[in-house]
């Protein structure tokens, strides 16, 4: 049951939508560079885990609530006996049928959002990651099987999601403290540092919380040396040309935050950025060699 929502159909009231669209993020999963034919199911997932997020982000909501409008969600894109008729769920159970992609990643994502419902704090890195695992990772398997490409190719996927996650809390380190009272960086890390949560409220970065951040962009660059191998692992040669874009950013985007201070401003990628890394994408996806393997892609 949907807890304290409306009076009227719990329905209307199941979704809070924020505002934001993919022109808001800083590595639009349906980008132009994929292929015509897998754009709208790719928006269908985007639009599905943007849903979630923005329940899981709601400052008015009960973890309780959120949860449980998470769990309808669920209900709704796996057809359980008596779920509630939900758009976003509903357009993505259709595009997963058609395309014969899992909706285990779709749920791994829901349980990453009822994480945030539930926590609000990670001890160590390796707690971090977990949760990238479930927040993050999906994205990119989702879009590897999308596209009919070896599961082998996973763990570098895994490796450029999971940083470009670590990079998006790092951006919005100060944003998420305030409005939410999260704090995704690791306890431990902060310690060894002599930093404190009560830094993260100062407006800049402390000289103690300047050497965690810096220590989470090291093992985000460790992270991007096992990415750096996925797209030359892609068939599609789209695909991987989105990936070299995206592994692209993902260094530029580092590199800012290195000499930066998220907490005093706004650090993020500009067009000159987007526009550089994409011709720098182009360029590799015409030019490197193919896998010489080929493999059916579901739903095809």
């Amino acid at each position: 049951m949907l807890a304290n929502t409306s009076q009227t159909d719990p329905r209307s009231s199941i979704e809070t939508p924020s505002g934001k669209d993919q022109d808001d993020e800083n590595f639009p999963v349906a980008s132009i560079i994929l292929g015509e034919r897998f754009r709208s199911h790719v928006k269908c997932f985007y639009d599905f885990a943007r849903a979630a997020d923005d329940i899981a982000d709601n400052p008015d909501l009960t973890a309780v609530q959120k949860i449980a409008r998470l769990n309808l969600f669920e209900n709704t894109l796996l057809g359980q006996p008596d779920a509630p008729h939900l758009e976003k769920p509903v357009r993505l159970r259709d595009s997963l049928a058609l395309t014969g992609v899992t909706p285990k990643h779709a749920s791994d994502i829901l349980e990453a959002f009822r994480t945030d419902a539930r926590k609000s704090r990670y001890a160590t890195w390796r707690d971090l990651l977990d949760y990238c695992e479930l927040s993050a990772n999906p994205v990119g398997r989702y879009l590897l099987d999308l596209h009919g490409e070896d599961p082998d190719g996973y763990a570098a996927s895994d490796a450029l999601c999971t940083v470009l996650q670590v990079l998006n809390h790092l951006q919005d380190c100060g944003d998420d403290r305030k409005a939410l009272d999260r704090v995704y960086i690791p306890l431990d890390w902060m310690e060894a540092e002599g930093a404190n949560l009560a830094m993260l409220d100062e407006g800049r970065l402390d000289p103690a919380m300047r050497r965690v951040v810096d220590r989470m962009l090291d093992a985000c660059n460790r992270l991007l040396a096992a990415a750096n191998t996925l797209p030359n692992s892609l068939v599609d040669t789209r695909l991987a040309i989105n990936s070299a874009t995206i592994v692209c950013l993902a260094k530029r985007l580092s590199r800012r935050l290195r000499h930066g201070d998220p907490l005093a401003e706004r650090v993020a990628l500009t067009k000159v950025d987007f526009a550089v890394c994409i011709v720098k994408g182009v360029v590799y996806g015409l030019t490197r060699a193919r896998p010489d393997r080929a493999r059916e892609r579901p739903g095809r």
